[in-house]
């Protein structure tokens, strides 16, 4: 009951920012596209994830990369990767010590074909509809964003 009553002060003493009810409200509707994207590919949401970041990847990524890149948690994206290995789209390869690689298989390259790289083009395409200043400020933007929320971890 306390903490409502707090979050009832804060509203009264300070109005929730119109830009960051902006950006939350843009960034939730980007989740909710790429949501709606895997499943039209009849993906999970990790499994979506995990192809995606190898095809960032050029075919292969480190696994504790991909649980870094997304924020999921290490048991969400080994449950996704048993059921692509299982659907032979992917396997792992040791990579020394405890390091794991997370790779495309043959048949896995095949899939993403109609997937995963095609989102991947159509995402290009947007960008290159833009103007080459309107990309390199948004992209800037957004990284400046990010670093500067970055350094505030340490005092949240």
């Amino acid at each position: 009951m306390t903490s409502y009553r707090n979050l009832e002060a804060l509203k009264e003493t300070e109005p929730f920012p119109t830009g960051i009810r902006r950006l939350n409200y843009l960034i939730s509707e980007l989740d909710g596209v790429y949501h709606a994207i895997a499943l039209k590919f009849k993906l999970s949401d990790s499994a979506f994830q995990i192809l995606y970041a190898l095809c960032n990847g050029g075919g292969s990524c480190p696994l504790h990369e991909i649980c870094n890149l997304y924020g999921t948690s290490k048991q969400t994206i080994n449950s996704s990767l048993r059921k692509l290995e299982e659907s032979n789209i992917v396997y792992l390869q040791n990579s020394g010590g405890r390091t794991k690689t997370v790779c495309l298989t043959e048949y896995g390259q095949q899939r993403i074909q109609d997937s995963v790289l095609r989102l991947i083009r159509e995402e290009d395409n947007i960008l290159k509809s833009w103007t080459e200043e309107e990309q390199e400020l948004y992209l800037s933007l957004t990284q400046r964003y990010l670093a500067s929320l970055r350094e505030k971890i340490p005092v949240l």
